[in-house]
């Protein structure tokens, strides 16, 4: 198979070490992974702020950069969600291939649902709480959300067994939003930063050493909280932990 990583535009300039550690991961299971130099942002901003129009070129330019590959794999449910939700209609694809919307994947789906591997060589002796972001729960199913009547599952808990010495928990109320929400932390700003204390603080509860998830974005905003207030926690990409060899 042919896959490409995408690596979201904030992911580049804040956390180039999720992207690096995106690339180690995918090639560590035996995959040929290609990193177009040429992307750029997906378009999400101008699509969340109403600006669907302005996030046009960026989508054309997307499905021409990507249109040869199998798989797009992307750190970023939000992002993932976004092309999938709004290419169909915001690019016209290339004669022959797929809309892009069909062929990228948030990278903890993409190993659990399509690569699907028993073992990692990955250690992390460390207690992780699993923050669930919004995106990633009703949008990318990476977990059951708590208000559908169905049996509790979690894909990044099953990718995060694979890891030799990590102790594994989930807070209370586990599918809460943080407060975040891209514009809504600009818009909101003192609701979404009571939010991401509420939400820190339940991770603390948990006893854990690390708040683990699969955007960078939610991660960044309790990362603030925690370093404003002085709280004894750290926020780490999955991604970080699924290739740490403590």
């Amino acid at each position: 198979m042919k896959v490409a990583l995408f690596v979201p535009c904030f992911v580049n300039a804040l956390y180039p070490e999720v992207g690096e550690a995106s690339y180690k991961l995918l090639t560590s299971l035996g995959l040929d992974v290609d990193y177009p130099l040429e992307q750029t942002c997906c378009g999400q901003p101008m699509g969340n702020a109403g600006y669907e129009k302005d996030a046009e070129p960026l989508a054309e330019r997307m499905e021409a950069l990507f249109a040869e590959y199998d798989y797009v794999v992307g750190p970023s449910a939000s992002c993932v969600s976004f092309v999938r939700e709004a290419y169909p209609r915001l690019s016209h694809h290339k004669e022959g291939h797929e809309c892009l919307s069909s062929r990228i994947y948030e990278i903890c789906e993409f190993l659990h649902d399509v690569v699907k591997p028993t073992s990692l060589k990955a250690r992390f002796p460390h207690k992780v709480s699993i923050h669930n972001s919004c995106h990633g729960v009703r949008l990318m199913g990476l977990s059951a959300p708590s208000e559908q009547n169905i049996p509790y599952y979690s894909k990044l808990r099953n990718l995060l067994s694979l890891v030799e010495g990590v102790e594994v928990v989930e807070p209370e109320r586990r599918d809460e939003c943080c407060g975040f929400g891209g514009l809504f932390s600009i818009e909101e700003s003192a609701v979404s930063a009571r939010m991401g204390h509420d939400k820190v603080q339940r991770h603390i509860a948990t006893g854990a050493e690390f708040i683990t998830g699969a955007d960078s974005s939610c991660l960044m905003h309790m990362q603030g909280v925690i370093e404003r207030e002085k709280l004894p926690i750290r926020t780490k990409h999955i991604v970080e932990i699924l290739t740490a060899e403590e």
